[in-house]
Parts: structure tokens; sequence; C-alpha cells
């Protein structure tokens, strides 16, 4: 496959204003300005008014919401939180798949070609959740880092989430084991990779913090957990813990280079501190901290300090309808109306939303940047349209304004999107499905006598 003619975004190295990106099986074997070069039976994708990138990196989100946008409006994270737990307590496998089929296809249409997910409730008797949202992944077509998550510090503990939601340590252990056993794939073309991913400091114990980490450590897995993402977070670690969340991390073994936190909104300087010199990463996630109204994660100071930075839409209860493009324009506004107009450029915003995206998974060998012996996992933005080419320069118009149309989404050089239409799925289906998995959601917390507000 050759795509010719196009603007070249490679995040790393010299931006090409017209040249060619060369193909052969799934990787990507040659980007370089000019023309492209005859190659006999090649596959040839006109690229004329358009801009190359990699594809987007989501490292943050909880597809099951998807079944449960518009709900809790005006809450807090913790008020938001208590209010949904027991809606989440109803859900089944055909709520997760419907659910999961249509986010990852959103993010897809956002030009998204490798997500994670944070799925960390698992009621009783409902189905294999993991396995039905690793289906709808495999069905959509994109790269995805289902994160096992875990809670098991319920209310009677001093935890925030009912007794309900929450499962023994053992019995989290043992699947989380079964899951990496079942799953994991560790190969460079991998489609499928697990994460272990207790839930938050507020919901899981010291004990499962830190059996968990051993766990990952001894099957070679990444970690991955929600930190300081608001200030009752802070509070509510202080009280039970004497320690801040950061700290509180340190202590459980919960610093270093494979891990990960969600949001990351409330640190310290010394907190960025440890984060750049332990390699921990950070998904930063501006949509649901405005919606929440969490705050505005120090980004600007991570990234100029060494701490390494990706993007999340973060669950779908909490951005409703985030599309991931959209993502890099939030943190970018976010941080610029913060500290200034030079806090994060364009092209800053766009590293973070693919390469730091691929360094937070563990893969920035494989994707984030389009460079010879990397996986062909590719965007391409229409930046011509009768709107969009009034902007002087392509990358400002992609990070800048309301994402441009997607011309073309390839994942390890195979189409899943192409004129802004899903490929692999029928998304009017998947859209439907989506609207299903909420409704049937919807009833089956009220046959359990739970209101849904």
């Amino acid at each position: 496959m050759v795509i010719h003619d196009v603007h070249v975004a490679p995040v790393v190295g010299q931006e090409i204003e017209s040249g060619y990106i060369r193909i052969e099986g799934d990787r990507i074997v040659a980007v370089a300005a000019g023309p492209a070069p005859d190659v006999p039976g090649a596959v040839r994708i006109d690229g004329s008014g358009c801009l190359a990138t990699p594809g987007l990196v989501n490292t943050h989100h909880h597809l099951y919401q998807w079944a449960s946008q518009g709900l809790a409006q005006d809450a807090t994270l913790f008020e938001w939180l208590v209010a949904l737990y027991p809606v989440w307590a109803a859900m089944d496998a055909d709520v997760v798949k419907g659910a999961a089929g249509a986010g990852l296809s959103w993010l897809a249409l956002s030009g998204c070609t490798t997500s994670s997910d944070h799925h960390y409730v698992f009621p009783k008797g409902r189905g294999d959740l993991l396995a039905a949202e690793i289906e709808a992944a495999h069905e959509v077509g994109i790269r995805f880092h289902p994160a096992r998550g875990s809670m098991d510090r319920g209310k009677s503990s001093g935890g925030l989430p009912p007794d309900e939601v929450i499962e023994e340590l053992d019995d989290i252990l043992a699947a989380t084991a079964e899951a990496i056993d079942a799953y994991h794939d560790p190969s460079f073309s991998s489609m499928v990779r697990v994460v272990v991913a207790p839930c938050s400091p507020f919901s899981a114990s010291g004990e499962l913090m830190t059996q968990a980490a051993a766990l990952a450590r001894a099957k070679g897995v990444r970690l991955h957990t929600h930190v300081a993402e608001t200030l009752d977070e802070d509070e509510h670690c202080l009280a039970q813990f004497g320690l801040r969340p950061v700290d509180y991390m340190d202590k459980l073994g919960w610093l270093g280079p494979d891990v990960w936190f969600a949001h990351a909104v409330h640190l310290s300087d010394s907190d960025i501190g440890k984060l750049a010199a332990t390699g921990t990463g950070t998904a930063h996630c501006p949509s649901s901290n405005g919606r929440l109204g969490a705050g505005i994660a120090r980004v600007s100071e991570m990234l100029r300090r060494g701490a390494n930075v990706g993007l999340g839409v973060d669950g779908s209860a909490s951005s409703e309808l985030t599309s991931l493009a959209g993502e890099m324009r939030q943190a970018l506004l976010f941080q610029r109306a913060r500290y200034g107009p030079k806090a994060l450029p364009a092209r800053r915003a766009l590293e973070i939303a693919t390469l730091g995206g691929a360094r937070n998974l563990g893969r920035e060998n494989e994707l984030g940047s389009l460079e010879p012996g990397k996986l062909a996992d590719i965007a391409l933005w229409r930046i011509d349209g009768p709107f969009t080419s009034a902007v002087a320069d392509p990358v400002c118009a992609l990070v800048f304004g309301p994402p441009p149309p997607l011309a073309r989404l390839l994942v390890g050089g195979r189409s899943v999107v192409e004129d802004g239409e899903l490929k692999t799925v029928s998304q009017d289906t998947a859209g439907r499905a989506g609207a299903e998995a909420s409704r049937r959601l919807t009833r089956l917390a009220r046959e359990r006598g739970v209101g849904v507000v």
C-alpha cells in the first residue's frame, strides 16, 4: 500500500509538506518527501488534501458507561459515583457488548486506532463482561488494552462504593490472572493486551493494590489506576492513610515505568517530580475533568519536567460523546486558559494523543509515530474542505478546531474507516446497539428497585 501526495505529521522527525508513506503487510517501510515510487501491485491511496498522522491512542476509558450517559449531570465525582454505582450493578454482558461496540466505533470515527478500557464493576452472575468488550473490539478492528479493574473496599470498610459492587480479593486475583492467560498477546503486532487495574485508592484496599502489582509484574503486564482526580480524593487519602494519593501509591509500590495513572489533576511539585523520576505516566482527560468540575491537570508542567502524558476520553458517562480527536483541542485550550498561549502548542497536543499514549501502554516502539518499522496505524484527515482549507497550517486545522473529516483510518494497514464511514461494522447497527444497551441497563436497574436519574 502507498499513500501518496499527502502532508505527513510524523510526530517524530521532520514534517513533510508533500510526500508518501509506503506500507508492507502491517508495517510502515518508508516515509519520505516527494513523489511516491511505482510499486507494482500496490494499493494506492490518494492523500491529496489530507494530513497523515499516527492513529490516536486512548489511554483511559470506561466503555460500559456508554449505557449510562446523561445522568447525574451536575454532580461532583463522588456524588456522581454514589448515584451511578447502583445502576452499574445491574449491568450484564449484553449491556457491556452493546456499549463497548458503540464506544469503540465512536473512537474509531475520531481517529483512534488503539484504546485501553478500565472496567472495574463485575456483578456476579451477569456473564463474562471482559470477554464481551474484547469481542466488540475485535469486531470494530482497533487495538485494545482491556484493563481488568477491581474493587474490594466497599462502604462497610471505609470505601466509597456500596458493598454490592465489590469483589473478594482472592476472586479478583484469580480472575485477573485468568484474563491475562486467556487474552494477553505480547507480540509486536498484538491486537489485545491485558492490564491489571484496581480501581482507585478509595475503592481498593492496600492489600489488593500490592498483590495486584505483584501479579502484574510476575506476568509482565502493565498497571493502571485512578489517582488524584479530585480534592475529595486528597481528603479521603489523608484521612484514611495519612498520605496524599501519589505518596500513598509510592508506599504501595505503584510508581514505575510500567504504571500510568488516570487524571492526576491535583499534583504537588513533589508529585510531578516523582512521576518524572520513576517514569510513571498519566492519562489526561480534560473533558471529563471539566464536566465533573474536578479541575485542570498541570499537563504543561508535567511535560516540562519530563513526565509522560497521554490522552483519554474517560467514561462516556462523565464526558458524553467526547471524541478523542476533540480531546487534543480541549487539552490545548485548558492549558492555555490556565498558563497562557504558549503552554501547549498544537504539535505537542498531537504528540500527547499519539506517542504519549503509546508510551503509557508500553508500545512506543510499535505505535505513536510514522516511522519505518512501526505498525501502519495511520489517520488521514481531510483538510481541503471548503472551511478547513482556510486554515494555513494543517496541524492547526486538526487540533485547534473541530476535528476535520476522517478520510481513512488504517490499523495495521487495514481500513477501519473510509470517508467518515466504518468499514468493519455497520455504524448504524453499532449506534443502535449502544442505545439498546442504555435502555437495557435502565430496565435492569429498575427491576432491582434502582431509579435512574
